[in-house]
């Protein structure tokens, strides 16, 4: 596409800014979403407090789900990692593997990492409190 053919970007006008919170307040209100706090520190530690995809150490980690919540996503234990600011923006609602390999990263690292965060959650949840 020829440059004289580009369109401008236009930031969304604040109706559209609000239709979408409002979508996207139906979609956590709809989700299965029981995160407890103690779950998200134990998730916090369990990642060495740094973000788990590009594992930058930062101040203010997001909450991150690798399934997004327009994709089926949930915020649940099984779900959701430790992710810097920019991660996070960057990967938005994108596949987690593909936008890994789109941006460089580690991807085997990651999932074999959240695979192993995921076993010794599941078991640690089993010995001490079953989920329903």
């Amino acid at each position: 596409m020829s440059p004289s053919k580009r369109r401008a970007y236009r930031a969304p006008s604040a109706a559209q800014r609000a239709r979408y919170a409002k979508r996207r307040a139906g979609r956590m209100s709809r989700a299965d979403n029981d995160l407890t706090p103690a779950e998200w520190e134990a998730i916090l530690l369990a990642w060495g407090e740094a973000c788990a995809y590009c594992g930058r150490g930062a101040s203010a980690l997001q909450k991150d789900c690798v399934q997004p919540l327009s994709r089926g996503g949930r915020y649940t234990r099984d779900n959701v990692v430790p992710a810097c600011r920019s991660c996070n923006a960057s990967k938005s609602n994108d596949e987690v593997t593909a936008w890994m390999r789109r941006k460089g990263l580690d991807e085997r690292a990651f999932l074999l990492r959240w695979a192993q965060f995921q076993r010794t959650a599941t078991a640690s949840a089993g010995s001490v409190s079953p989920r329903a």
